[in-house]
């Protein structure tokens, strides 16, 4: 059997996954510029990292992968004496229940290129950092703490040398931490900082206490003082400052506030009395998520608000009016303050840019970290992908690979599939223009051809502000919806029972109990002690996986967000408790029935919101009377990892994909032991995980979609054992001729072709690849170190043709060998013999074909198929053997036509050397002329749209016959023969000279 020592990471890192979009932001809750360098910009995502732009927008480099471990960024400051020195605080300060943990901050000295870990691991969200502006090696660390429990390391933090060692300057208790902190711009002695209680559990969002407030030093930290004159006198919640360099006495604080007293207030002697200027709702609106402030750097008055929409006021605070952005839900903006209509502005969609105060904008459909709740697919070639994005007003479908050609890109393919950003989006098997979808509770059934959504509600009552005991039906915003793997008809839909319909919704049936824990305790109204927050997003209690198992119809999986797991074997006749031995409370993320034993099955459960980061996936194998926990901490998945979702291979028992809140893992013993599956992907949540067609599809919190293309080789990998060469069994390579143009960060599209994977224990001397047709006759041999031929695959302006890519050389490397041959056959003849054959030729027919690896003294072959396009409906298997035998003869005639332009070419050298020789020669003067005169014919002359002559013209037919999957027309044929003719007649002349 394998074993470790062939090395597995090795094997793992081999396997490149990628990107399908969408090529559309998710939020941003930080952002910062450099003000001598106007075009440059920064944007932390809570879900994707640090991205950089040097062009106003117009493109962005992710700067943080491969050193931050949490893609959640809370804060950025850029020092802007030497903006090559940049600090960043992980941990978004947006507290929603999805919210990713901090990890500390990070430093850059050159410009984002290399990072640093600097302290601070365990702050979890930090909310603000300040560099002091002469000195850089002080900096100011706002720590909002651990968002679902108390820890003392929270509240206000300075480091004096660059962040090797920190200083707590600041700190209240292990349940208040400080949400923001400002420096005076005249006197960074001077501090104001915000202390604030705010926690999230399952149930409810905690923000505000009577133990927040205002505080202020100047000293540096060193001291400080609770502010209080004009201040709000109750509760206090989340608060945030602005100060303006343009009169640095004029101090603003957004204050979250109980007893209407909350909103905007300002100082106009830096703290020591304060005016309540503004009672705005949008100020203090869902203040756990934005509460943002901010003044224009050259002029106090001018204030902006960041929340549910984009606010300015001009009279400092006095009066507000909406501006537009591209996207609502606002977090944070950053002023170029030697040009203030130059900015930076965040919210749910990305980041945005402006040259102008806001008149326009850059777009946020370039920036790959839309934020996906889970990943469904559906049965067409190519299958699409659906998910609900975080605050997209529908759920959304992208494809795995261009299902057709448009203009504008990638983007033209994210299509709306109804409901909203919560989703699931689930389409029908069998008829994927029908999906059945959800948004906050509410049924919906969408017919793309038409673009109307049907609505069945289950209960048909608004859930939104209530206490949750107090509904008839308790729908998480995520609420499931599941469709029967025996039957299409039949649909699954949650609250704390379980729905069944089999009309598409317009009947539903209550075929359970209520399957959660239901605890008394939980049941209130979520947002205390100052604001409700009600959406459906806390409502505990509720079930939130399902699963019907793939082999028994009628065994229903099902786990609820607080805790239970149940099972039916009488399709919900009966049900039975089998929750495994764990701690309560736990969010059973994901239901896994086993597709190779009904006996079996998996949970993935949830505690990061209890404060509790151990990953929990159980296993059972007697339908859940026991349980076994195979992730401890210990056997590959960290202890700090928590755990989203599991799905077992359906093709290779035993075979394990987790979803954790920082990656992938996969276990190829039943979870005896797991191995972290990196490669390429960043770091960033898995939501959910669908093995399909053979792919590993996932969508991430962060950063879209990701396919892990064939896992034939992936899943067999335990079958290596001893052996020295492996060749893979190679799925049906389909003769897909649609190709999707390359775009900075967007979605990466395979090429066609027959993806033919190997092992090696060790490289070999001698390494070659046969491609076979099924009478064993050679179509193309491969090997290491082979020239490849370099292949122009630039559109032709006057032919329209262009190139398809060259395969590329065969790998030989120790270890998992990945190689994808065109499906063509070799190239045409050149003179020069290196060149030879090594390009692309014809597409090879439909039909049976050999892979033949000779490796050393072994020889393996294995079979596989090449197969026509599923959508193909204009073509037959005939129809493309009769193509490949024109152009393959096409081809030859081509060859021939390259000799004798070379024996051309080799005479008019010999003409020219007899030329020198023997000045004033008539005879060969004129042998000359006429050889110039065949060549002219044959060969085009140089020029802007010159006549074609017969080598072009050759080029062109077989151009034309290599453009789709076609039977050859009559025409194509009788174009052969006239050119055949052609040629013969020059040739003739040719050697009669």
């Amino acid at each position: 059997m394998w074993t470790v020592a062939q090395d597995i990471q090795q094997i793992l890192n081999s396997y490149q996954f990628r990107n399908v979009g969408p090529l559309r932001g998710g939020r941003v809750t930080a952002v910062a510029g450099v003000a001598s360098k106007p075009s440059v910009f920064y944007m932390g995502a809570t879900g994707g990292g640090v991205w950089r732009t040097d062009d106003y927008g117009i493109n962005w480099e992710n700067i943080s992968d491969g050193y931050f471990p949490t893609p959640s960024i809370g804060a950025i400051a850029v020092y802007q004496a030497k903006p090559e020195i940049i600090y960043v605080g992980t941990g978004s300060d947006g507290l929603r229940s999805n919210v990713i943990t901090g990890k500390g901050v990070y430093k850059s000295t050159d410009e984002g290129k290399t990072w640093s870990f600097i302290g601070l691991k365990n702050a979890g969200q930090i909310g603000a950092v300040e560099i002091h502006p002469q000195n850089p090696d002080i900096v100011y660390v706002a720590a909002i703490g651990q968002p679902f429990g108390k820890n003392p390391e929270r509240g206000v933090f300075k480091t004096l040398d660059g962040g090797k060692n920190w200083e707590k300057v600041f700190y209240h208790s292990d349940s208040v931490g400080v949400s923001d902190l400002e420096l005076a711009p005249d006197d960074p002695n001077t501090i104001y900082a915000g202390a604030w209680r705010g926690e999230r559990k399952p149930w409810t969002i905690t923000s505000g206490s009577s133990e927040g407030g205002v505080y202020k030093s100047t000293d540096g930290g060193k001291t400080w003082r609770k502010l209080n004159n004009g201040l709000p006198t109750g509760l206090t919640g989340k608060i945030d400052f602005a100060v303006s360099p343009a009169d640095p006495n004029v101090v603003y604080a957004n204050i979250e506030a109980s007893d209407n007293q909350g909103g905007l207030y300002r100082s106009e002697n830096r703290g020591e009395s304060w005016t309540f200027v503004s009672d705005n709702p949008n100020l203090t609106n869902r203040p756990f998520y934005y509460t943002n402030i901010y003044a224009n750097p050259k002029d106090a008055n001018t204030v902006y608000n960041n929340s549910l929409r984009f606010l300015r006021s001009f009279d400092g605070g006095k009066t507000w009016k909406s501006l537009s952005t591209p996207h609502g839900d606002n977090h944070d903006i950053w002023i170029n303050p030697n040009d203030t209509t130059i900015w930076i502005q965040a919210n749910d969609g990305g980041a945005n840019i402006t040259q102008n105060g806001g008149k326009s904008w850059s777009t946020q459909f370039n920036q790959p970290t839309a934020e996906l709740y889970q990943v469904e697919v559906d049965d067409q070639y190519p299958y699409w992908l659906y998910a609900g994005q975080q605050d997209n007003y529908s759920t959304i479908a992208v494809p795995s690979r261009p299902p057709l050609s448009v203009q504008a890109g990638s983007n033209a393919y994210i299509i709306n599939t109804g409901g909203c950003e919560t989703g699931p989006a689930v389409p029908k098997p069998g008829n994927p223009n029908i999906v059945y979808t959800n948004c906050k509770g509410r049924f919906g059934v969408f017919d793309k051809r038409t673009g109307q959504e049907l609505q069945y509600y289950v209960g048909a009552s608004n859930i939104y502000g209530h206490n949750p005991k107090d509904l008839k039906f308790r729908f998480q915003r995520v609420a499931p919806i599941h469709v029967s793997p025996h039957n299409p008809d039949v649909v699954y839909h949650t609250s704390q029972y379980v729905h069944k319909t089999t009309d598409d919704g317009k009947t539903w049936e209550i075929i359970s109990p209520d399957l959660t824990a239901f605890e008394a305790d939980k049941q209130v109204v979520p947002g205390s002690p100052i604001t409700r927050d009600v959406t459906g997003e806390e409502y505990y209690s509720t079930i939130y996986a399902i699963r019907e198992s793939p082999i028994q119809e009628g065994l229903i999986w099902v786990g609820a967000n607080d805790g239970p797991v149940h099972v039916t074997k009488d399709g919900g006749k009966t049900w039975k408790n089998v929750t495994p031995n764990m701690p309560p409370g736990g969010r059973v993320d994901a239901v896994e029935p086993s597709p190779h034993n009904p006996a079996k099955a998996y949970v993935a459960v949830l505690r990061y919101q209890l404060d509790d980061y151990a990953p929990y996936i159980y296993k059972t194998e007697d339908y859940g009377q026991t349980w076994t926990l195979i992730s401890d901490g210990k056997n590959g998945i960290p202890a700090d990892y928590p755990t989203r979702v599991v799905r077992e291979d359906p093709d290779k028992k035993g075979v394990l994909y987790a979803g954790t809140e920082f990656g992938l893992f996969i276990s190829f013993d039943d979870g005896k032991k797991w191995h972290a599956f990196e490669s390429n992907l960043p770091v960033t949540p898995i939501t959910d995980i669908k093995v399909h067609q053979g792919d590993l599809v996932m969508s991430t919190m962060g950063r879209g979609f990701w396919i892990l293309d064939n896992l034939i080789s992936l899943r067999n990998v335990p079958e290596i054992g001893s052996r020295k060469v492996v060749l893979f069994e190679t799925r049906p390579a389909v003769r897909n001729q649609l190709s999707g143009r390359r775009e900075t960060n967007g979605p990466e599209y395979p090429s066609s072709g027959a993806e033919l994977d190997f092992f090696l224990a060790d490289k070999i001397q001698g390494l070659r690849l046969e491609i076979l047709d099924k009478n064993k006759k050679l179509v193309r041999a491969f090997e290491p170190n082979m020239k490849k031929d370099s292949v122009n695959t630039e559109r032709n302006m006057s032919t329209e043709f262009s190139n398809p890519p060259a395969s590329p050389t065969l790998p030989n490397q120790a270890g998992m060998n990945h190689f994808k041959w065109n499906m063509r056959h070799s190239g045409g003849w050149d003179k020069d013999p290196n060149r030879a054959y090594t390009g692309n030729g014809p597409l090879v027919a439909t039909g049976t074909y050999i892979a033949r690896l000779k490796a050393g003294d072994e020889v393996i072959e294995q079979e596989f198929e090449v197969i026509l396009d599923p959508r193909t409906t204009l073509v037959s298997d005939e129809d493309v053997a009769e193509q490949e035998q024109l152009t393959l003869e096409i081809q030859a005639f081509r060859d021939e036509i390259a000799k004798l332009i070379y024996a051309m070419d080799q005479k008019k050298k010999q003409l020219e050397t007899q030329i020198s020789q023997e000045k004033g020669n008539r005879q060969i003067e004129i042998q000359k002329s006429k050889l110039q005169e065949l060549y002219n014919q044959v060969v085009t002359e140089d020029g802007t749209y010159m006549q074609p002559m017969l080598r072009d013209q050759a080029s062109y037919l077989y151009s034309m016959l290599g453009s789709a999957d076609q039977k050859p027309g009559k025409d194509a044929y009788d174009r052969l023969e006239e050119l055949q003719q052609t040629f013969q007649k020059i040739k003739r002349q040719f050697e009669s000279l």
